[in-house]
């Protein structure tokens, strides 16, 4: 968490997100109160907030990771937009907004695992509860033909228990069953997993939704226990000391 994220959520009036994410960040909230609800509830916790905000009070809106990736930051703005609600500093009793920037998963994942990103790579979530599969199909498609190290989110659950697998083979026909593949859980919290394979090992049961998929290019190496992808200084300087 970074320290500005830290400070919002304790001088806030109000507190308002997912359940999980309100008991990760308990121990400052205090007795403030809260606007919780669980998961697909996002609209509706997410216009509470602005409600909130809008009678007066500050109402820090809790997510996970960065707010402005694959969270609630755009759904703020959205249902702004769409309820002709004001924000910014152009206009009278214009909502103030604050985005927080946080740490992504695919920041906290791939330090974990060593350097996995340090060239181009593509960010996909695997959940088609909002973007229609063959839309996700196709963006595997040509990231793998362009080859870029991808991270796949929200890659598996109870009921999106194929998505991982089909994009897995994808891969393996655009790529080497040898290309390293890494996996964290619950990255920079309690109870984290680190794991290396391959895309031709990966075993999808194994993954959860709170895996975070990388997998490398076509230059990416294990050294170690790491997993790395080459920026290309190795072709244009000697390495060699």
């Amino acid at each position: 968490m970074s320290g500005r994220a830290r400070q919002v959520i304790e001088s806030a009036d109000t507190i308002c997100g997912y359940t999980t994410y309100i008991d990760l960040v308990r121990p400052l909230i205090g007795q403030k109160p809260v606007i919780a609800t669980g998961m697909t509830r996002e609209v509706e916790r997410v216009w509470q907030a602005i409600e909130t905000a809008r009678s007066g009070g500050s109402c820090a809106l809790v997510c996970s990771g960065d707010p402005g990736v694959y969270a609630m930051a755009g759904l703020v703005f959205e249902l702004c937009r769409n309820n002709h609600v004001a924000v910014g500093s152009g206009e009278t009793d214009a909502l103030n907004v604050e985005i927080v920037p946080g740490i992504p998963a695919l920041s906290a994942g791939a330090a974990l695992l060593g350097a996995p990103l340090m060239h181009d790579f593509a960010a996909i979530s695997l959940s088609d509860l909002l973007t229609p599969w063959p839309v996700i199909e196709k963006r595997i498609q040509m990231a793998a033909e362009a080859d870029f190290a991808i991270v796949f989110y929200n890659p598996r659950s109870k009921k999106r228990d194929w998505q991982l697998e089909a994009a897995r083979q994808i891969l393996l026909g655009l790529r080497s069953g040898d290309t390293p593949v890494g996996l964290t859980t619950a990255a920079m919290r309690d109870g984290q997993s680190v794991s290396l394979c391959t895309l031709e090992t990966l075993d999808c049961t194994k993954v959860g939704m709170q895996t975070t998929v990388f997998v490398g290019n076509s230059q990416t190496f294990v050294y170690g226990d790491r997993m790395v992808t080459p920026r290309g200084y190795d072709g244009k300087y000697d390495l060699v000391r």
